[in-house]
C-alpha cells in the first residue's frame, strides 16, 4: 500500500529523477573521496526552484508543507546522507528566520536564500555542550551597534561553505537561569574575528563539518534572531523540523544501500550459484528491507502530524531513533554482504556505513531520543 497521493508521488519520484540524471552517485561519490562541497549540485537544485519548497507563499516561496519536505530530503539523500545534508541544513535554518526573523530579516536573507546566492548553518554544539545544549558557554555583548562574541563552537556542518549565514546560539545573559539566557545571532561566516575550521572527520566529508573560533567577532545589532532571550525557545522549535529532515534522509540512503546489496548478491555467483540463492543472504536482505519500510512509515507520520501542526515530538523522535539505528544496521550488513567489494569506495557502501556510524551522534542521540520517548511516556 502507498500511502502518497498523486501529488506526493510525482514529487518524488521526480526527485528521484533528478539525482539519477543530474546529479548521479559518481559526482556524489567524488565530492565525499575529494572532501569538496557539492558547489555545482547545489546551484543545480537552486536553479530548480526548491530551496523555495517549504517558504510561505507571502514571502515569495512555494509554501510547500513539512511532508513535501521529508520527500525532498528521502529523495536526495539516495546517494549519501552528507550530500543531502548541504540542502537539509541551508533549509531548516532558514526558517528560523521565516518562523522568528524581523520583517528587515526576512527581506535581507530570504530572497537571496532561494536563489542559491547564500547558505545558512545551524551552530549549537560546543566542547562542554553537546546533548546539554543549554550548557552553551559562548558569549555575546551588545557594544555600541554590534554584538561581539567569543568563544568556541563544535561541530557546525556547512559553516565553512562559501557565503554562508550560521544561526550561532550564544549566551547573552549569564546571571540568568541556564534555559533562560540564550539567544541566536546570525552571524556571516566571514565576519571579523571568526576562525572557522574544518575538520577531518570520518562521516560529513563534503558538506564538512566545523569548529569555530570567535575572538571578539562582530555583528550588527540588528542581526539578533526574535528577542535576546528566546535562544532555547528557537533552538527546541528548530530541532523538530531538523530531525524530520535527516530521519528522512537516513530512509533515503538505507534504501539505496538494501539495493545496492541486493543487486550485488544477484550478480556475484560463489559455489556455482549467485549469493542470494543462499537462504542465509536471502533472509537478511529481507530483514534490511523490512525494517528500511518500518523507519519510512515512523518518518512519514512525524511528518505527516507536523504538517497539520500537530504536537509530535515524541512521534519525531521515535521517527529519529528508529530510521539512524536502521542506516547504521543495514549498511553494516550490506558490507558483509559485499565483502572485500565493500572496503573500496567504488562500491559505494562503506561511505553509507561511515554516514550511518555518524547517524546516531548528530541531531540528536539516539539516547537523547529514548529519553525524550520515555518522558513522553509518563503518566
Amino acid at each position: 500500500m502507498d500511502f502518497l497521493n498523486e501529488e506526493q508521488i510525482a514529487w518524488r519520484d521526480t526527485v528521484a529523477r533528478v539525482m539519477e540524471r543530474e546529479v548521479g552517485c559518481e559526482y556524489v561519490r567524488r565530492c565525499d573521496m575529494e572532501r569538496q562541497y557539492p558547489y555545482e549540485a547545489y546551484e543545480k537544485i537552486a536553479r530548480l526552484g526548491w530551496l523555495r519548497l517549504l517558504i510561505p507563499e507571502e514571502q515569495g516561496g512555494d509554501g510547500g508543507t513539512i511532508f513535501d519536505y521529508a520527500l525532498m530530503c528521502e529523495g536526495l539523500a539516495r546517494y549519501g546522507f552528507d550530500f543531502a545534508t548541504a540542502f537539509m541544513v541551508s533549509t531548516f535554518t532558514a526558517m528560523n528566520i521565516v518562523k522568528y526573523g524581523s520583517p528587515a530579516q526576512r527581506e535581507q536573507y530570504l530572497p537571496r536564500f532561494m536563489r542559491g546566492d547564500i547558505r545558512f548553518s545551524i551552530s549549537i554544539s560546543e566542547p562542554s555542550a553537546g546533548s546539554d545544549a543549554a550548557n552553551t558557554c559562548t558569549r555575546a555583548e551588545i557594544s555600541g551597534d554590534a554584538w561581539l562574541i567569543r568563544g568556541q563552537k563544535l561541530w557546525c556542518s556547512g559553516a565553512a561553505a562559501n557565503n554562508t549565514v550560521i544561526a550561532m546560539l550564544v549566551r547573552t545573559d549569564k546571571d540568568a537561569r541556564k534555559h533562560h539566557g540564550l539567544s541566536v545571532l546570525l552571524v556571516p561566516n566571514d565576519s571579523p574575528g571568526l576562525d572557522i575550521r574544518r575538520l577531518p572527520t570520518l562521516a560529513r566529508r563534503a558538506t564538512g563539518t566545523t569548529e569555530i573560533f570567535a575572538d571578539d567577532a562582530r555583528v550588527p545589532a540588528g542581526n539578533l534572531l526574535g528577542e535576546a532571550g528566546m535562544g532555547w525557545e528557537i533552538i527546541t522549535d528548530h530541532l523538530e523540523l531538523e530531525r524530520i529532515a535527516v530521519s528522512a534522509a537516513y530512509v533515503g540512503n538505507a534504501q539505496q544501500a538494501v539495493s545496492d546489496a541486493l543487486r550485488y548478491a544477484q550478480e556475484r555467483v560463489q559455489f556455482d550459484r549467485p549469493i542470494f540463492e543462499f537462504q542465509v543472504i536471502r533472509h537478511l536482505i529481507a530483514d534490511m528491507q523490512t525494517a528500511v519500510d518500518a523507519a519510512r512509515l515512523l518518518v512519514y507520520r512525524a511528518a505527516s502530524m507536523a504538517s497539520q501542526g500537530l504536537s509530535c515530538s515524541r512521534e519525531v523522535s521515535m521517527a529519529k531513533l528508529f530510521a539512524s539505528e536502521t542506516l547504521q544496521t543495514v549498511t553494516r550488513q550490506g558490507m558483509q554482504i559485499l565483502g572485500g567489494h565493500s572496503m573500496l569506495p567504488e562500491a559505494d557502501m562503506e561511505r553509507y556505513f561511515r554516514e550511518g556510524m555518524q547517524s546516531t551522534i548528530g541531531g540528536g542521540t539516539s539516547q537523547i531520543q529514548r529519553t525524550i520517548i520515555a518522558k513522553s511516556l509518563r503518566l
